[in-house]
């Protein structure tokens, strides 16, 4: 099914969200704040980035033991997780600053981990935030081959042990970039229809390959020109930086839709899903319950119901807003998918695993 055959066309339900975003309204508007990050995101910004920076600069001065890069390369892979997930996340979703060349280059530090802004924009910011769960249309959940995450991929018997293998397979994650950005381009491009996508321009194909070329150099050119690590030692380390953060990046966003009580909605034949938009998203959606450090470290996705329904607002305002949600969703009777810890999310997203693998 095309991205644009799908409607969410429940007139009845669409009554909770305007009530829901004149409270969210009413509170940014009684508390003085603005919507979107202040001078504190900055400075988180720049501690990712110092995160992933610093040890690379350690490692190129060619100072250090060999044991001493490995632990740097794992410092760079926590480094690239939290660029993914507290910097460009927002930057990408215009929430990142109110000044808008703030935004533009923060959010091209997804180009320092490998990825590509237009091709983020269109899977997570068009595809995923909008038809979220549904098979063959949210591209984080459908035709992952080894991995079946959602119950409209086809079952291999290989599945029946992705509970196992799965957290390997994730550690590919930002290493897949370097393939996957170019075969997305091309599908993005190429499609008969590319509502609501936007095709590639030769701009943009510039940018993904020059892209691309400045991060091999980044990464492998540079720390092989000036260190003496060998090729296999640097490539340990490279294998190991995007394991580190392949893990942590994968594992916090599929505890937020590839959990028990998320729900994957089938549209019938005509396209139709009988829901609202903002409704999908609390069928689709979780958060979980987690220490206040490891929710600054992870951008606040462990309020992804918030979201979901408010992804251009910044994620330092979640942990407010969750109980305006919650409220709300409870008043119309609607769900809120909230795990109490991460521990319970994690055996909750291994038992998904489980189940999907055996049907």
């Amino acid at each position: 099914m095309k991205p644009q055959d799908v409607k969410f066309s429940n007139r009845d339900q669409s009554r909770f969200f305007p009530v829901l975003r004149h409270r969210v309204d009413l509170y940014f508007k009684q508390k003085s704040l603005s919507k979107l990050g202040n001078q504190s995101l900055v400075w988180k910004g720049l501690f990712m980035l110092g995160l992933l920076l610093l040890p690379y600069g350690l490692i190129l001065t060619n100072q250090f033991p060999p044991w001493a890069c490995l632990g740097f390369a794992v410092a760079m892979g926590l480094g690239t997780a939290g660029v993914g997930m507290a910097v460009m996340h927002d930057a990408n979703h215009g929430s990142f600053s109110s000044v808008s060349w703030i935004n533009t280059l923060f959010s091209g530090s997804l180009y320092l981990v490998g990825g590509n802004v237009l091709n983020w924009k269109i899977q997570h910011n068009t595809l995923h935030h909008t038809y979220t769960n549904i098979h063959d249309v949210d591209e984080d959940i459908t035709g992952k081959f080894l991995l079946r995450l959602s119950p409209g991929d086809p079952h291999r018997k290989i599945h029946c042990y992705q509970h196992l293998y799965a957290f390997f397979l994730y550690g590919l994650m930002t290493l897949s970039f370097l393939v996957k950005d170019f075969r997305q381009a091309y599908k993005y491009t190429h499609q008969k229809d590319k509502k609501p996508n936007q095709a590639f321009s030769r701009l943009d194909i510039g940018i993904l390959i020059s892209g691309k070329a400045l991060y091999l150099v980044f990464i492998a050119v540079l720390p092989l020109l000036m260190t003496d690590l060998s090729f296999g030692k640097w490539l340990l380390g490279f294998l190991v930086m995007h394991l580190t953060a392949g893990v942590v990046l994968s594992t916090i966003f599929q505890l937020a839709h590839v959990v028990e009580g998320a729900r994957h909605p089938v549209p019938d034949t005509q396209g139709q899903l009988e829901t609202s938009w903002a409704i999908h998203q609390l069928q689709t959606t979780a958060n979980f319950q987690c220490p206040v450090a490891l929710s600054w470290f992870i951008g606040g996705l462990d309020y992804q119901i918030e979201h979901h329904l408010f992804p251009t607002i910044s994620h330092i305002h979640y942990r407010a807003l969750a109980p305006i949600v919650q409220q709300t969703a409870q008043e119309y009777a609607l769900p809120y998918n909230r795990k109490p810890s991460f521990f319970y999310a994690l055996r909750s997203h291994i038992r998904m695993l489980r189940g999907l693998g055996e049907k």
